[in-house]
């Protein structure tokens, strides 16, 4: 990258800078004319013909049809983004619209972030996305119960991702406090930490040894166990407003707009992508960097949600190639910090378990 920064004179940034602006704005082609009107750029048509040329030779601009204008290339935007794009500061009314979002009682984290994930795309007129990225071998740390009556308890299950579990199970005998708490002291010693992949004859052979009496509840709660591990992967992801894409002539191809929307059903494409970068930064995957090629004419920019260290989520915009970088970077920035800092202020409570399971 930085090879790339050197080889452009500050003349050629400033019209690079110029152009992209322009056509982020316009999304129509740039000509030497408009750039000889730029207050910012003090130098004859010819000049900044011959610096134009110089810049599609380089990569950084294409020349659409016959065009006389140029467009910015991947590359151009790459270096825009990485090198030339001016930090967008959000206006009282954006900052009040999202606040209103924000400060709205969500009885649980999906809610808020469905929340924002509209708004985003209202005030953007792109597509916003809320992603639960998919963790890596989730497994239950802890097992608890919780007397209902004589034939109902409840089993609590804790996640490595966090996640609170509960399953009401209903039993053809009587069993009491202390009877429920054999059963959560034998699923601990010997369930609590496998995947399902672990839990194998000899690990349900030793429940049914410390299950004594109980020994025939053991098969059923290794299936209850295997139920709560397929729920507890987590992975989501939902998007809104993909009909705001139709509004752009980057989608008025009927085969490009197919395949994009491809792209959106086929939801697991699109957590492996957002999932492999949850870092600290803001993200941002212009055209052809994104590996699912339905969306090379696209860009996509997210950022986690973090609570304690752990992510928990991302939020996102996707839009054109030539989507406005600097504000929609800075809004999802806020929204996402925002965010971070309201579903860290308190706990949710356990879901309660209204599936009943019979064993």
């Amino acid at each position: 990258m930085s090879e790339e920064k050197t080889e452009l004179s500050e003349r050629k940034k400033l019209i690079l800078k110029a152009i992209v602006d322009s056509h982020i704005q316009n999304g129509e082609p740039v000509g030497s004319k408009y750039l000889s009107e730029n207050k910012q750029i003090s130098c004859s048509s010819a000049t900044i013909r011959n610096e134009m040329a110089e810049l599609e030779e380089a990569g950084y601009l294409e020349q659409p049809h016959s065009s006389a204008g140029r467009v910015p290339s991947e590359k151009g935007y790459r270096f825009y983004v990485d090198s030339l794009m001016q930090q967008y500061s959000m206006t009282s009314s954006e900052i009040a619209q999202l606040n209103k979002i924000l400060g709205m009682k969500h009885s649980e984290a999906d809610g808020i972030l469905e929340s924002a994930t509209k708004v985003m795309s209202l005030m953007t007129n792109y597509t916003g996305l809320t992603v639960r990225p998919k963790p890596a071998g989730v497994v239950i740390t802890r097992f608890d119960t919780m007397y209902v009556d004589e034939k109902c308890f409840a089993l609590i299950a804790l996640t490595s991702t966090g996640e609170i579990k509960t399953k009401k199970i209903r039993s053809g005998f009587i069993l009491g406090p202390g009877d429920i708490k054999l059963i959560a002291d034998a699923m601990n010693a010997t369930l609590a930490g496998l995947d399902p992949e672990n839990i194998n004859v000899p690990v349900i052979l030793e429940l049914e040894k410390r299950l004594d009496r109980f020994e025939i509840l053991a098969n059923p709660l290794v299936k209850i166990v295997y139920d709560i591990i397929r729920q507890g992967d987590g992975s989501e992801l939902k998007y809104e407003g993909v009909n705001r894409l139709l509004e752009y002539p980057e989608f008025s191809d009927t085969e490009k707009l197919k395949h994009m929307l491809e792209a959106f059903d086929n939801k697991s494409g699109l957590l492996d992508v957002v999932s492999k970068d949850l870092g600290d930064d803001t993200n941002i995957i212009i055209g052809s960097e994104n590996p699912l090629g339905e969306m090379n004419d696209s860009s996509l920019i997210y950022k986690s949600i973090k609570i304690g260290g752990k992510t928990v989520g991302a939020i996102g915009i996707v839009g054109p190639r030539r989507m406005d970088y600097a504000r929609v970077c800075a809004m999802v920035k806020y929204i996402a910090d925002s965010l971070e800092k309201t579903m860290d202020s308190g706990m949710l409570l356990p879901p309660e378990a209204n599936d009943v399971t019979d064993i």
